[in-house]
């Protein structure tokens, strides 16, 4: 299935190795390979979410004026929505995934972190009465 990048929205990852990034969010989340240019860049995408995985090598990843690198990791995040947050954490779980949390209930619903390879962090999501 072709996508209009102008129809997605798109956020970008910093990542450690791009092909081991590829497997992580197509082996493991539901995204598709859009587009890869292994080992400096690749994009996957899931419905209208284009994730834009840089490695060391691409031009997201050269040094700010001051010499800071761009790396993985932080807060921010992408946030994917689930209709069963407890078997998609046993899922993913059984499968090696790492995760920085347990499971946390609030008054919009239950949320999860988990990490990809190089740190990143993903969100999951199931809504309250659902």
């Amino acid at each position: 299935m072709s996508h209009d990048p102008a129809d997605l929205v798109s956020v970008r990852y910093m990542v450690d190795d791009v092909d081991a990034a590829i497997a992580f969010y197509t082996g493991h989340l539901g995204f598709t390979l859009r587009r890869s240019a292994a080992p400096a860049f690749a994009d996957v995408v899931r419905g209208r979410l284009r994730l834009l995985l840089s490695g060391p090598g691409s031009s997201a990843g050269r040094p700010m004026p001051d010499g800071t690198l761009p790396t993985p990791g932080g807060w921010n995040r992408i946030h994917l929505i689930v209709g069963d947050i407890a078997a998609e954490v046993d899922r993913l779980r059984s499968a090696g995934v790492t995760f920085r949390n347990d499971i946390v209930t609030g008054p919009g619903g239950q949320q999860i972190l988990l990490e990809d390879p190089s740190g990143n962090v993903v969100e999951l999501f199931q809504p309250a009465g659902e």
